[in-house]
């Protein structure tokens, strides 16, 4: 049983979107390298499309997350709270926040995954900075906050 994501050990493609979302909750809440390295297959990839990087191989993706700490005081992610995910056909959507140390707002967030021979095979994470919305669209928009969860129509989180 891993400690951080309470799941039994399990193929990633089997779990519904339930157990996705709690999977990944525990995953995400520590970005811990060891554990992420367990979930990723061995041909692993991770892009980032905004800043052009691909890492390839979990061996790689796990030396780069252990030196984040301490080579990047810059940019001092601590976590990606989880809001919500779509589970398909070995396809997560994850859309969340990322969080920050140094008191900087929120960034939304969604990683696309593909999972291939039941871990996580390939991601593309998408970070979106918040922008002043145009003043000409206000009458037909609400405003929400910025790494807030996704509402319904109810205003539940969805």
């Amino acid at each position: 049983m891993n400690e951080t994501t309470g799941q039994q050990a399990s193929r990633l493609d089997e779990m519904d979107e339930k157990e996705a979302h709690r999977f990944l909750t525990g995953l995400l809440s520590n970005l811990d390298p060891e554990e992420e390295y367990a979930a990723r297959h061995e041909d692993y990839v991770l892009e980032m499309p905004q800043s052009g990087e691909r890492i390839r191989g979990r061996e790689n993706m796990r030396a780069f997350q252990r030196s984040y700490s301490t080579s990047s005081p810059s940019d001092p992610m601590r976590r990606i709270r989880v809001h919500r995910v779509m589970a398909r056909d070995g396809l997560w959507v994850v859309e969340g926040a990322a969080d920050y140390d140094d008191g900087r707002q929120a960034l939304d967030v969604v990683v696309i995954s593909e999972l291939r021979d039941g871990k996580m095979w390939r991601d593309r994470w998408y970070f979106a900075e918040p922008f002043e919305a145009p003043e000409w669209r206000s009458q037909w928009v609400e405003r929400m906050e910025t790494g807030a969860p996704p509402r319904d129509e109810r205003g539940d989180v969805g």
